[in-house]
């Protein structure tokens, strides 16, 4: 444990993993425009956003093991510099079946990411600071989606679509440079094999630990709901205020978890946080119930979500001690995270259909209490 924070080094890997969360971002931004490139694609243009996620629900866990085998610093620079060359090759927009391989890869590179990139910020950070700098790098899917929103539409309307995938490899490339210069190797000795049987045991530890497990199992009630709100909230929100309020959510997620969400870290366990952020996530529910589209509530949902985002990583290191198990841990988070992301919305959206916006309202409350259940059952095992 380090007494002083490499604040520079954590900013660095940050940034990294913008470039992480561009490598679903970059697809999603421009979704609407990739029927004209492949025409005959159909309902597999889909499987370009999905292949990466669902790679993370099958080999999230196994991602944490391997990282901590291969080394946290090796694992980062080696997905960086895949990463940036397969934008690369993106950038010449090849035939579905290469863009769809080229995807799968983009996977592999974005799990070692987001499993590399956090304990090594967990690492590099004091004690004192790690609810501020975990709390950063939570952030950091939002941030990279309000940025190509922002800055990749327009430079896809001036150059074409190739232009985001370039400046998308150039983005890792330097990151991959200045870590490369700055990061030094942290000597961690792994835990696990990398057999079939080592790997199937791996998963075992890890959903059976209440301290590995913890933050994922709470991740994945987070993320079932997220991004399916934003996705089916905006019909609900007068015309005049749609916009505005959709595109301040995440800001005001973001905002709330490195303010409120820091300052609450001072005084109460992460975990104690997550479950805060739930029961206020239901009282938002409850409000917009009463009041749907009401524009203030939606933002009250959004500051609440923020809180859970930002405790859930700074969770990790205060539950687990090691280099190895904050490994697992990641590991769990990816593999939770994708498995709430790929099902939330079309649960939903088949709850939506079925008992319209209050069934939707009551579904959401009960993830919420799931969430809340499940870190209360967990740190009762730990006590």
């Amino acid at each position: 444990m380090v007494d002083r924070t490499s604040f520079p080094l954590v900013f660095a890997l940050w940034g990294a993993g913008l470039g992480a969360a561009g490598q679903y971002a970059k697809i999603s931004v421009i979704f609407d425009q990739l029927p004209a490139v492949y025409p005959d694609a159909g309902a597999a243009l889909g499987f370009i956003v999905s292949l990466v996620g669902f790679l993370g629900i099958v080999f999230g866990v196994v991602a944490g093991l391997v990282v901590a085998r291969i080394r946290y610093r090796r694992a980062m620079l080696g997905a960086l510099w895949a990463g940036a060359a397969l934008s690369l090759f993106q950038a010449t927009l090849p035939s579905l079946p290469l863009m769809l391989a080229s995807r799968a890869l983009e996977g592999v590179s974005h799990l070692a990411m987001v499993v590399a990139a956090p304990t090594l910020i967990a690492q590099l950070s004091a004690e004192r600071h790690r609810g501020f700098t975990l709390t950063l790098w939570s952030t950091f899917f939002s941030v990279a989606f309000t940025l190509l929103v922002a800055l990749g539409l327009p430079l896809v309307d001036a150059l074409g679509l190739p232009s985001l995938f370039v400046a998308h490899a150039v983005w890792l490339a330097v990151f991959a440079v200045i870590l490369g210069l700055f990061l030094r190797p942290i000597e961690v000795p792994p835990e696990g094999t990398l057999s079939l049987s080592g790997i199937l045991r791996d998963h075992v530890t890890i959903y059976r630990s209440p301290r590995i497990a913890a933050p994922g199992a709470g991740w994945m009630f987070y993320t079932f709901c997220f991004l399916a709100i934003l996705t089916v909230l905006p019909p609900y929100i007068a015309q005049e205020w749609r916009a505005w309020v959709i595109g301040a959510m995440p800001l005001v997620a973001i905002a709330v978890s490195l303010t409120f969400g820091v300052y609450l870290l001072r005084f109460i366990s992460a975990v104690m946080l997550v479950q805060v952020g739930f029961a206020l996530c239901i009282a938002s529910l409850l409000w917009l119930w009463v009041a749907p589209g009401l524009p203030v509530a939606c933002l009250a949902l959004a500051g609440a979500l923020g809180l859970v985002q930002g405790a859930s990583f700074a969770a990790v290191p205060q539950l687990n001690d090691t280099a190895a198990h904050q490994s697992q841990a990641y590991g769990g988070l990816a593999q939770t995270g994708n498995l709430g992301n790929t099902l939330g919305t079309p649960v939903l959206l088949a709850v939506l259909s079925v008992a319209g916006f209050p069934g939707l309202v009551w579904t959401c409350i009960a993830v919420f209490a799931c969430g809340i259940a499940a870190h209360a059952w967990m740190a009762a095992r730990r006590s």
